[in-house]
């Protein structure tokens, strides 16, 4: 059996990490395959080299673009490779145009799919990856759910049982890895913080970002909730997101200190250090609910309920108010939550499942 990997972001390659070192544990061929969806070094590559990972067998740059064209070109770059390798199975994670442009060559092709993090739904179709997520899990014949609350959203939707099989989360592999390399007193040191006494935020997504009186709202959120902890908040900002606010000519107050772009190990650092995570990150939230970090969510609706229901999450929206209030809320809340979202073996489950079938 030759399983094809196919990563585009910075979450697909965490996530994939634990499943391509568990093929490599195994002797199981594969072939790692980069669509090139975010296409700086500085976004990507060091990811890699970080995560100790070979580097892609292929890697179709495609870079930024409308929806369509990085669908069209992915779709257009993988077809030749896929018909020269043919995999048995094709492996893809989350919720990226990378991962509907995979899944939708590889079905046209006869080639078997996987969803890796199936099952996730936020019921806003106006969100490009809520469409991405739906039509992955409808395209696959292998549904890795993350939760037992993602299988039963698949068996709702009239996917066979037997397609289904919950794994836990392949983040928590990867966190838990990594994590000892990743906590260094000289990191803290070197923005000027102390454990447990600072706020971490990242802002990424379109709904966010694209709406001028949103990202005002959100950014002032950000600093309001700051002042009124009395602690540093430290901001991890999406490249596409500083552009932005720079396009709309958009100070950010002195409260919010804006990092510049981070590696793998050094963002978990702070991540596991930090007292409160703000983002509206879907991965953010698994990440902090996992870490024992409280998780403030800047957006509406959440596809990774669990983290709210076990108290480690609440879902502020972008009203500065109401940040400010959930920032209060979860900065004091016991981290003493269950994690829902596995025990650190996802990606040996999900090789495992796929050589035995």
């Amino acid at each position: 059996m030759v399983i094809a990997v196919v990563v585009g972001t910075r979450p697909e390659i965490i996530k994939m990490a634990p499943v391509v070192r568990a093929c490599a544990a195994r002797g199981l061929p594969y072939l790692l395959l980069h669509t090139g969806q975010h296409y700086s070094f500085e976004l990507d590559g060091v990811f890699f080299r970080e995560l100790d990972l070979p580097a892609p067998h292929h890697n179709l740059e495609v870079g930024s673009g409308s929806q369509a064209y990085q669908i069209g070109a992915i779709v257009a770059g993988l077809e030749p490779i896929l018909a020269r390798e043919r995999p048995d199975v094709l492996l893809v994670e989350g919720d990226t145009n990378s991962v509907l442009a995979a899944a939708l060559t590889a079905q046209k092709m006869g080639i078997e799919v996987g969803h890796v993090e199936a099952g996730l739904r936020s019921y806003d179709r106006r969100m490009p990856e809520e469409i991405n997520r739906i039509l992955a899990d409808h395209l696959s014949e292998h549904l890795f759910a993350p939760t037992e609350h993602a299988r039963g959203i698949l068996r709702a939707e009239g996917v066979a049982e037997s397609r289904i099989h919950v794994t836990g989360n392949t983040v928590v592999d990867e966190l838990l890895r990594q994590r000892p390399r990743a906590e260094r007193p000289e990191l803290l040191e070197r923005f000027g913080v102390r454990r447990g006494a600072y706020a971490l935020a990242t802002v990424h997504r379109a709904e966010n970002t694209d709406d001028e009186a949103r990202l005002r709202n959100v950014f002032q959120g950000l600093a309001d909730a700051a002042r009124a902890l009395g602690i540093p908040l430290l901001a991890a900002l999406h490249p596409r997101t500083t552009a932005r606010l720079e396009a709309l000519g958009l100070e950010v107050e002195r409260a919010v200190r804006v990092l510049p772009p981070l590696g793998y190990l050094d963002f978990l650092g702070l991540h596991a250090g930090a007292a409160l995570m703000l983002t509206d990150s879907g991965g953010l939230q698994e990440e902090a609910c996992t870490l024992r970090v409280p998780c403030v969510t800047l957006r509406d609706n959440t596809e990774r309920p669990e983290s709210v229901e076990v108290g480690a999450n609440l879902l502020a929206g972008a009203d500065p108010a109401r940040i400010v209030e959930c920032a209060r809320a979860m900065a004091g809340r016991p981290r003493d939550w269950p994690n829902p979202f596995g025990d650190g073996r996802s990606g040996e489950r999900i090789v495992d499942l796929l050589a035995r079938d």
